[in-house]
């Protein structure tokens, strides 16, 4: 399954191309839209689609300037151009950037579906070619590689003088001259034991790597991938570093099986620095575990677990394990989440009528019992905190009815949330909760988008993206996305409003991609929806 993302700033076109394929049968995931370069930018850095569909006429930012920009930080992505402009300098400018296809307007599905079988075939033979074992080892045997590979490493591990660092450099062809450096060391592993698998991804690696302007990579033992990151910015090489460590991650994700640990040293701004940073990112790497996620771990994060330590700050929220999704749910949770917890209650015993003390009386337990967990890794113990709701009176009024029952549950939650907040002093946490409070007030604006919620909590987006996946194990745009479907089913239920206007209300630009997104989300489309709550 290949998937593809879509950007033009006519909805119409874009209508087109999302409603007149039949995707799945065709081998080809839906995974999204724009309207405009800089917002699909945003949108694509954490997608990481395989196939980019693109006008080249856009306000902002035109198609050229989104596939060049796009090339540059996921070179994998396959680019088709759209255009209604029969002009060679186009054609000549995409060509240059390594376009895959280029349209002219009015186009055909089948038209469209010929270019994304070709990308298709494009990516499988790519993926063939840069994941060959042999290819791999031959290139890491190769004079040149070999000598690249003792340099970089003598200079990771300071064993090198700055004279004879800047002679074998230029001799080498490798341009050092940076303000500031970074070392990245990701640790590529096999689950379940299978070497080919994780020779393939490491292989892959080596092939991704390479084209990487912004760094110098080698390979240290079989799977272990050192880069040197420079910039002329702490901002700017905190992007390149974050961004490269997703990448990495993305591209392991490939092969099945397969995770990998991505540890990050602090900054340094003197090459004769370099080994502090690598020490500290293979400091890293010895405490990680081995982990069926994949993992992004930076220096910062290590400081401030220590500094969360002893100045006596609880830090327990960010140990909280996935054991109890629930518990883990609430880790983070906000307003929007509250809303979505009842709803996904009162769904499930909706689903079995004549029966609802019994579920109702098994859910509530459930939360009160993810609510005490929550409060005790906090510190607190909840029979002081909140006795009243382990009481079996708080239970027996709670399963009266409907409306009583989303009372005591909303009433539970605030309390966790509140108390959760009273007590969270972690950088992470902070950044977290500043995010998806800044989600739920600008979530109706369309423009909100992961650049915006970064800037919003300074930090850069990969950073951010980074760390908010992590954390709430799911993404940036995937939590955007499901704020706003759940809203929309509120205003559905709450209201009278036409679809087109809920869709307006929830930040959606284009209500016919509001409708896609909604029955992907639900599995009903919005009408469907506003029937079946008539019908209940």
């Amino acid at each position: 399954m290949y998937s593809v993302f879509a950007v033009d700033d006519e909805p119409i076109v874009l209508e087109g191309i999302r409603s007149k394929i039949d995707w799945e049968s065709r081998g080809f995931s839906f995974a999204g839209e724009a309207t405009d370069g800089e917002i699909a930018l945003s949108m694509i850095q954490e997608i990481r689609p395989d196939i980019l569909i693109t006008d080249i006429k856009m306000p902002f930012m035109d198609g050229l300037q989104l596939a060049a920009a796009v090339k540059k930080i996921q070179p994998w992505i396959k680019v088709i151009i759209l255009s209604g402009h029969d002009e060679f300098d186009y054609a000549k400018k995409a060509i240059s950037i390594g376009i895959e296809d280029y349209l002219l307007k009015p186009f055909t599905p089948d038209e469209i579906l010929s270019a994304l079988d070709k990308a298709a075939m494009q990516i499988d033979k790519e993926r063939k070619q840069l994941s060959d074992i042999s290819r791999l080892k031959a290139e890491l045997k190769s004079s040149e590689t070999l000598k690249k590979k003792e340099f970089l490493n003598n200079l990771v591990h300071g064993s090198e003088d700055m004279a004879t660092v800047m002679q074998r450099s230029q001799e080498l062809g490798i341009n050092l001259i940076a303000r500031f450096y970074r070392v990245l060391i990701s640790r590529i592993q096999s689950l379940n034991g299978n070497v080919e698998s994780q020779q393939e991804a490491c292989s892959l690696l080596n092939s991704y790597s390479a084209a990487w302007e912004q760094a110098d990579c080698f390979f240290h033992h079989s799977n272990l991938l050192v880069c040197i990151f420079k910039g002329s910015s702490n901002e700017e090489l905190d992007e390149s570093v974050f961004h490269a460590a997703e990448a990495i991650g993305h591209i392991v994700s490939k092969n099945g099986g397969c995770t990998v640990l991505s540890a990050i040293g602090k900054t340094v701004d003197h090459l004769s620095q370099l080994a502090i940073s690598y020490s500290d990112a293979k400091r890293i790497l010895e405490l990680g575990d081995k982990d069926e996620h994949n993992r992004i771990i930076s220096t910062e994060d290590l400081e401030q677990d220590t500094a969360s330590s002893s100045d006596g700050k609880n830090s327990a929220l960010l140990d909280l394990k996935e054991n109890d999704p629930l518990v883990d749910r609430l880790k983070y949770a906000g307003k929007n989440d509250i809303s979505a917890i009842i709803d996904e209650s009162m769904q499930l015993i909706r689903s079995n009528p004549g029966q609802f003390k019994v579920f109702a009386s098994y859910l509530l337990v459930d939360l009160i019992f993810a609510v005490s967990k929550l409060v005790e890794k906090l510190g607190g113990d909840i029979k002081l905190l909140k006795p009243d709701i382990l009481q079996r009176s708080f239970m027996d009024d709670a399963v009266q009815d409907e409306a009583v029952f989303t009372q005591k549950m909303e009433q539970v939650l605030s309390f966790a949330l509140e108390y959760r907040d009273s007590k969270m002093t972690g950088k992470y946490a902070d950044v977290i909760l500043k995010a998806k409070r800044f989600i739920e007030e600008h979530y109706t604006d369309p423009n909100t988008t992961l650049s915006t919620v970064a800037q919003a909590v300074c930090l850069s987006p990969n950073h951010f993206s980074t760390i908010f996946s992590q954390e709430c194990r799911t993404t940036f745009i995937e939590y955007l996305t499901d704020v706003r479907i759940e809203n929309a089913k509120k205003l559905m239920r709450e209201t009278d409003l036409k679809g087109y206007d809920i869709a307006y209300e929830c930040g959606f630009s284009d209500p016919h991609y509001f409708s896609y997104i909604f029955k992907k989300n639900t599995g009903l489309s919005p009408r469907e929806y506003k029937l079946s709550i008539s019908a209940s």
